[in-house]
């Protein structure tokens, strides 16, 4: 690696995580100069940050704040201390994942309230002024979260540390970031990782061009030991199957492999029993981990079995198909389905690794590939209307598997996933969410006999329902709807589907996970980028809508 990333380590978080402070540290361990942004803003303006808020208003600051970064990020040897809310410009994010190892200080909302509360400065953080200090912290946390988590190549938690603790985690940081975005061969792009941080457990997400033969390295290094069984299907095991099997016995793992058949029928529970005799028979302890080496049926099967076979053993996820990469793999949902419901039976239960090749793309199925655009695109479509641009604007790179953008996509679609599972891990609020499109996609998959469509598929169809209904509810407006369907269509994804009987789709819709005290709580959409959760929806409107997506 050359200049470019090594020479630079920048530092992103909310206000009060350290950023400033362990800059002075790392800038005296290093020799190298510190750019503080915030303090630099007021040196050159003459003026206190809460007066240029007030005087000149938010704008006018972060044209400051995009200055001092491009400048900043043009200097060797130079930690660059981001204000809080840096990340939020797009072409400021651009310009970090470009320019440096960018590492995100982390605290929970508590600790930083109580940090703003006995802080020994002055400075007014003008976003965070007003009455309920603690609720507008959470608030504005959570809106930044998907930021901090789709830029950062490490991120460090805070609450406990000395801050000589903090120099040191941010050094080791810095350390495995240069390693990691090392440009391998001219075929190779850019490898990527950051940390998921649930309530419950913290796991490391790597994504990359030609990773796969260091799955077994990177295990060993998330602390993961014993017997290992690889539990795929019959299509990814006769590709990759024996390839990961030495991998893994290459790093001295003891590896055995179970193998179901392909398809979403197989994600049942008599699956799942057949898979704990087989564990039993072999003796599997809890401290010997189980792979899950395909798209999402498998991840969810295999982590459904991961979940409950002696309450709990480690769960590494390899997803093979782009759906599982950018969605399956990430947050804890392991689910069999009932055969009134999808997905009915089931838990939350993190993996201890996520470890996705975009090089094994190249050899799914078209129609398997084109399933997965769908839920690429439907997170752009709730969280980031940038990244809806970029998937209008580089759609033949994309299709073409051009790997320029490709790491790019998956890295970003990835993070959105990421951020809100950080935030909200078993589904009580903001999480719900991703499931824009799923309740129309569920009922369509149950109607169905889980036997007709792809889940990419399903989902295409439902998200046009949902835009639908949000078009009817004077939410958006026709437009965006058409263009929602215009970008659907240039990946190959359906946009109505025929001959499904409406009646059984509406049944398997009520049964849905999303129904509380017997009221669906339906994602829509305000605008591109903007989805909301409503539960006010009409059934008379729902019915309608899917009437006008089913054709005959």
């Amino acid at each position: 690696m050359g200049k470019t990333t090594g020479n630079r380590i920048i530092l992103v978080g909310f206000s009060t995580t350290g950023k400033s402070k362990a800059g002075r540290i790392i800038s005296q361990r290093l020799g190298w100069e510190l750019v503080d942004i915030d303090d630099t803003i007021v040196a050159a303006s003459g003026k206190p940050i809460d007066d240029i808020f007030a005087h000149e208003g938010e704008k006018r600051f972060r044209e400051f704040e995009r200055d001092i970064l491009q400048k900043a990020c043009k200097k060797e040897k130079v930690i660059i201390a981001c204000g809080g809310g840096a990340v939020i410009d797009p072409s400021n994010r651009e310009l970090m994942r470009k320019s440096g190892v960018v590492i995100c200080l982390e605290a929970q909302p508590k600790t930083i309230y109580e940090r703003l509360r006995t802080n020994d400065t002055d400075a007014v953080r003008p976003l965070l002024s007003g009455p309920d200090q603690l609720k507008r912290i959470e608030t504005l946390k959570e809106s930044r979260q998907y930021y901090y988590n789709a830029v950062a190549d490490w991120t460090v938690h805070t609450d406990a540390l000395t801050l000589d603790e903090v120099g040191d985690e941010v050094m080791r940081g810095w350390r495995y970031g240069v390693r990691r975005f090392e440009i391998m061969t001219s075929s190779v792009v850019k490898r990527a990782a950051f940390m998921v941080n649930t309530q419950t457990s913290s796991y490391p997400v790597y994504i990359g061009s030609g990773l796969i033969g260091d799955l077994g390295k990177q295990m060993r290094s998330a602390g993961l030991s014993g017997t290992v069984s690889v539990i795929s299907d019959d299509n990814v095991f006769s590709i990759y199957g024996s390839k990961v099997v030495q991998i893994l016995e290459k790093d001295g793992f003891v590896v055995d492999s179970y193998v179901v058949r392909a398809g979403e029928q197989t994600k049942s529970v008599e699956s799942a029993v057949k898979i704990y005799d087989w564990l039993i028979e072999r003796n599997v302890e809890r401290v010997d981990t189980i792979v899950a080496l395909g798209g999402g049926m498998v991840g969810d099967l295999a982590g459904f079995v991961a979940a409950t076979y002696l309450r709990g053993v480690p769960l590494v996820h390899v997803p093979t198909s782009l759906l599982a990469m950018v969605d399956a793999s990430i947050g804890g949902k392991v689910a069999v389905n009932h055969p009134r419901g999808k997905n009915l039976i089931g838990s939350f239960y993190q993996p201890g690794l996520v470890f996705t090749d975009v090089a094994i793309l190249r050899t799914l199925p078209k129609r398997e590939l084109t399933s997965g655009w769908s839920e690429v695109i439907k997170h752009a479509l709730i969280l980031d209307a940038d990244l809806f641009e970029f998937f209008d604007r580089e759609c033949e790179k994309l299709l073409e598997l051009d790997e320029s953008v490709l790491v790019d996509a998956v890295v970003r679609s990835t993070a959105i996933k990421a951020g809100i599972v950080s935030t909200d891990e078993k589904e009580a609020g903001r999480r719900m969410l991703l499931n824009y499109g799923h309740t129309i996609a569920h009922g369509l998959e149950a109607a169905a006999g889980y036997d007709r469509f792809l889940h990419g598929e399903a989902v295409a169809v439902g998200m046009m329902g949902a835009a639908m209904i949000s078009e009817r509810l004077q939410m958006i407006d026709a437009a965006i709807v058409q263009k929602q369907r215009t970008l659907l269509e240039r990946y190959g994804l359906p946009v109505f589907c025929r001959d499904i009987d409406i009646d059984r789709v509406i049944e398997a819709i009520e049964l849905d996970k999303k129904v509380r005290n017997r009221t669906i709580n339906w994602v829509l959409l305000a605008g591109i980028g903007n989805a909301v959760i409503r539960n006010d929806v009409p059934h008379d409107l729902v019915e309608s809508v899917i009437r006008s997506l089913i054709r005959y």
